[in-house]
């Protein structure tokens, strides 16, 4: 028998009930990550099939978009580290699926963290996005991390497809 999705699982432990769709979304995303790349060579990472974004790519923004969001969900900037590493998403000449994967694992983590210490009554706090500030709240960038992360986990597992029937 598989095991079912993880929004049919029940709650995640510790994170709050309005907080409970973005743990499910992001526990599901490294499931089916996990799944599509880990046995992935450094050059079926770097594969771009019909000109799409790699396997390596999707990880490397998955882990570090969301490190972003939350850190703008804290109320805070974007340290220089993180303007670097978002400029090096695209470098894809140490792609390697255990270091990868690693990352997206630890990115996660994280994210869980900050979900389960998140207060319900700050949720709808005001915050701001990018150095525009565009207007946003600790809510909307919560979902917003747990739907983008499901994006790119959903691109990575049909990528690794492409380049698997290639």
């Amino acid at each position: 028998m598989s095991t079912p999705e993880a929004w049919l699982r029940g709650p995640v432990a510790g994170v709050p009930v309005q907080l409970q769709p973005v743990a499910h979304a992001l526990v599901q995303a490294l499931e089916d990550v996990e799944r599509a790349a880990a046995p992935f060579s450094p050059a079926e990472l770097r594969a771009r099939p019909g000109g799409a974004a790699s396997v390596a790519f999707h990880l490397r923004h998955l882990a570090g978009s969301l490190d972003r969001l939350l850190t703008y969900a804290r109320g805070e900037q974007l340290s220089a580290e993180q303007r670097a590493f978002l400029a090096a998403e695209e470098d894809e000449s140490d792609a390697d699926a255990v270091s990868l994967l690693a990352a997206a694992r630890r990115a996660v983590e994280r994210a869980m963290e900050q979900l389960r210490t998140t207060p319900g009554e700050i949720l709808d706090e005001p915050r701001e996005v990018g150095r525009a500030r565009l207007p946003s709240s600790v809510r909307g960038l919560l979902y917003h991390a747990g739907e983008h992360t499901a994006r790119h986990a959903g691109q990575v597992v049909t990528t690794a497809r492409v380049v698997r029937a290639g």
